[in-house]
């Protein structure tokens, strides 16, 4: 019996950082009185986050990436109100430039206080924001069949996301230094490979009969099945200051996932390389983003980002004149061409040292920047 297409209908989860418009910190506690406002304009769209400075939305469960647009406009502007009314702001970025995450507390929630006693000082670092993809495969079989062979492009997503190059104040040479803090996290990192639906299923039955997680929403990989929903999640990428990108990088990955479904469709499959390999596109994609190659394992030869996003969007061209989102998958190739929020930031900052501004003039004048960005094209109604 044949597999039905799957829906490929799509969900996007962002996270985001709440800055003081004054002095660009983070709140470290914002007024009680924010997230009032934020459940009664976006109901169970908007939830709390580990740290009490960062809350996440989510959109609902959307036919199109026009659709998919729609909806973040729309969350991202409801947040912005929101925090107006009290003087903050909400930044799409997966580190503040200059916040110490010594200041910051935790989310008192039974979910978080359980996270925060198990993992110690790792968690109390996760002063860290992400953006989460879920694209929805009903058969639990080809769900998994198409999990592994998803990480071969996750370093290539990561890579047009990264927004995250400061830490505490320093430049950290890396365009994703988010990644190096949730490294330390336990299961995180690439996926393994699994046999199938129930080598993952006993994998999880094992940590939760021993004791180590509640269940599998405690595993926490660049790629994962979710626990919630038929979808295969994606995890690895930074949240991105520009809504655009955010679309362009969920457009690529939605047409990437029916590409490998075409391909088993026909009875063939993406051919398979090593943890090792893809981790180390994982770190070049985490050091230097965009900027510089990656590893065309096929070839053998270390290849310009900007020229492996062109033959991927020509890859996939047939599955995003399905979705009918042609431009914003050719969007991703302006992303790698000019850069990310990352090489941005990095930008705006050597600027301004140059021109005689002071390290903190300089950080806070990139806070400014993410503001800016997280806002722009989301009207606050």
């Amino acid at each position: 019996m044949t597999t039905p297409a799957p829906s490929f209908t799509i969900g996007i989860e962002e996270e985001y950082l709440l800055v003081d418009r004054e002095t660009r910190d983070l709140a470290a506690d914002p007024p009680a009185g924010l997230a009032a406002d934020l459940e009664a304009a976006l109901g169970s769209q908007v939830t709390s986050e580990f740290m009490r400075c960062q809350v996440e939305i989510g959109t609902s469960v959307c036919g199109s990436m026009a659709e998919a647009r729609d909806e973040l406009r729309r969350l991202r502007g409801a947040v912005i109100a929101c925090a107006d009314r009290y003087g903050l702001a909400p930044i799409a970025a997966s580190t503040h430039p200059f916040a110490d995450w010594t200041e910051q507390r935790n989310t008192d929630k039974e979910r978080y206080n359980v996270i925060a006693r198990d993992l110690q000082a790792v968690a109390r670092r996760l002063l860290i924001c992400g953006m989460h993809v879920h694209v929805c495969i009903e058969d639990e079989a080809l769900r998994f069949d198409l999990f592994n062979q998803l990480p071969y492009f996750l370093p290539h997503l990561l890579a047009l996301s990264t927004s995250s190059p400061f830490w505490r104040g320093d430049q950290t040479g890396l365009h994703s230094y988010r990644l190096a803090v949730w490294n330390e996290v336990p299961r995180t990192g690439l996926p393994p490979t699994f046999l199938g639906p129930d080598e993952y299923h006993r994998t999880v039955e094992t940590l939760v009969k021993v004791g180590e997680i509640e269940d599998a929403t405690k595993i926490w990989w660049d790629l994962r099945p979710s626990a919630r929903f038929p979808t295969l999640e994606m995890r690895i990428t930074d949240v991105c200051s520009r809504l655009d990108d955010t679309i362009a990088i969920a457009a690529l990955y939605r047409c990437i996932a029916r590409m490998l479904y075409r391909l088993r469709r026909d009875n063939q499959r993406w051919r398979s390389y090593s943890a090792l390999l893809v981790n180390e596109n994982r770190w070049l994609a985490q050091r230097f983003g965009a900027t510089r190659t990656l590893i065309d394992f096929g070839k053998g030869e270390a290849v310009p980002v900007p020229d492996l996003i062109g033959e991927l969007i020509d890859l996939i061209r047939e599955d995003a004149e399905f979705f009918d989102c042609v431009a914003e998958v050719e969007h991703a190739g302006r992303i790698a061409a000019e850069g990310s929020s990352a090489d941005r930031q990095i930008r705006l900052y050597d600027r301004a040292i140059a021109t005689g501004a002071s390290a903190e003039e300089a950080l806070k004048g990139i806070v400014d920047h993410l503001v800016e960005e997280t806002r722009a094209n989301c009207d606050a109604d």
